[in-house]
């Protein structure tokens, strides 16, 4: 197959977006639709994954409909189908999977099973033309929180992870708890770019005898303690500045544990990826870290740091060139390694 003309279309369908797009040679983007759920799950506070499947059902036609159209490009015209088969809310990842079949089986396009996480990393490739890997990238969102040495486009290693809470999960629960709208950890940091983050002292937790993995359970519970505690005596809290104190809280046990990994591994190129790499605090320290200490830093566009086809399309075509091409009986996962292949 030409390595100049591989024009993927690929789904994503993981939680509360119904994508699609069509990218060529894994970096260059000519369409990325993207539909999102946010308004409707606004009103519960979060995803509610039976709704969620349903509005896939609902767009994932008309979305890949407007990605091809986007793009100027016929079925007959495309090299593969990829689609985000795990992890993800299971009902979700259903309905982009099986879609996805159906066109590969319809069209006789070869199938590209891509991990959701794989496919965050691969934005970078989208907005970095020049990034190859070996890399260390730092995934983190509402459910991952992942230290990951991409030692090749297929081939990645945990380095270090959460043990309970995601750093996204962790950024929202506290929001919603002070009465912010889903999703929460947006308005967080948007709130917290005016606040004073040395008001309120909070705990960076760390675990012995795994400096690189993450805990965010208890630095969430110190901070929904402050916040009750302070409701029970009457007293009131700044928002602004909680919500300084605590993303600068959770960026620190980010950060600390990212650079240590970098230094004991000896490796000079740093990523972020995933929907947390669009908080402001996270992009800014990381930039200031890495160009004081002489480290290569890349970061998404912000526009691909949430789920998108892009993304996936991206990744589809590296899996692809490692042979990665699954059966029809190929079925969605709610939790998979990115270690593992398919």
């Amino acid at each position: 197959m030409n390595n100049e003309n591989i024009k993927i279309l690929a789904i994503e369908s993981s939680c509360d977006e119904t994508s699609a797009a069509v990218v060529e040679n894994g970096r260059t983007v000519l369409s990325n639709v993207v539909v999102s759920q946010i308004d409707e799950h606004k009103l519960y506070g979060g995803v509610v994954p039976e709704i969620a499947s349903r509005r896939h059902v609902e767009a994932i036609t008309a979305v890949v409909d407007k990605a091809l159209s986007d793009a100027n490009l016929s079925l007959s015209e495309l090299s593969a189908i990829g689609v985000t088969y795990a992890p993800g809310l299971i009902g979700a990842l259903l309905v982009g999977t099986n879609f996805a079949k159906g066109l590969s089986y319809a069209s006789g396009l070869p199938l590209i099973p891509v991990h959701h996480l794989r496919s965050h990393i691969a934005s970078n490739y989208i907005t970095n033309p020049d990034l190859k890997p070996p890399f260390l990238c730092l995934v983190v969102s509402g459910g991952h929180s992942h230290i990951v040495m991409v030692e090749d486009y297929t081939k990645m290693k945990i380095i270090g992870k959460t043990r309970d809470d995601a750093a996204g999960e962790a950024f929202d629960k506290v929001a919603r708890v002070i009465g912010m709208p889903y999703p929460g950890g947006v308005n967080l940091d948007k709130k917290a770019e005016s606040g004073c983050d040395t008001a309120y002292t909070l705990p960076r937790p760390k675990i012995a005898d795994s400096p690189y993995d993450f805990s965010f359970s208890g630095l969430k519970t110190a901070a929904l303690n402050l916040i009750h505690n302070s409701e029970q005596r009457g007293e009131s809290i700044n928002i602004e500045n909680l919500c300084a104190s605590y993303r600068r809280a959770v960026v620190g046990c980010l950060t600390d544990n990212f650079i240590k990994a970098a230094k004991d591994l000896n490796c000079r190129k740093l990523v972020i990826a995933g929907g947390v790499s669009a908080n402001t605090l996270l992009r800014r320290e990381l930039e200031r870290i890495c160009t004081e200490q002489g480290y290569e830093f890349y970061k998404p566009e912000l526009k691909y740091c949430g789920d998108n086809g892009a993304m996936v399309a991206a990744q589809a075509f590296y899996e692809l060139k490692s042979g990665h091409i699954a059966e029809l009986s190929l079925n969605a996962a709610a939790t998979k390694s990115i270690e593992s292949d398919f």
